[in-house]
């Protein structure tokens, strides 16, 4: 697979990545599996919102479904998932920490 292949599958990966629903519904399975009920209600969305946005994290194998009776309950499809959105969260703390430093010394 040529690079340019590549860097387009990651960018589609990380657009994936791009939405706060999204990254709360990765965060609510963080812990184990869902049914999407629980997540519409835990993250107070319409269950038809939880319900495309898990279709397209599926889609994009982020998740992954099980179907029990009329429930389907969502899993996070790889451990490495949620690590990175950790990496994400920690260079996100650490750049408003160092936001925070340079304007109090800016402002003193």
């Amino acid at each position: 697979m040529h690079d340019s292949e590549l860097f387009k599958l990651k960018a589609e990966l990380c657009k994936t990545f791009a939405d706060a629903k999204r990254l709360a519904i990765i965060n609510e399975l963080r812990n184990g599996e869902k049914p999407v009920g629980e997540l519409a209600r835990s993250l107070d969305i319409p269950h038809a919102v939880a319900s495309r946005h898990l279709a397209l994290l599926r889609n994009r194998g982020v998740v992954r479904p099980r179907r029990e009776g009329t429930n389907v309950y969502y899993r996070i499809s790889d451990p490495q998932i949620v690590a990175a959105c950790d990496l994400v969260h920690q260079i996100l703390l650490n750049n408003l920490t160092k936001s925070k430093e340079l304007a109090e010394r800016l402002t003193a």
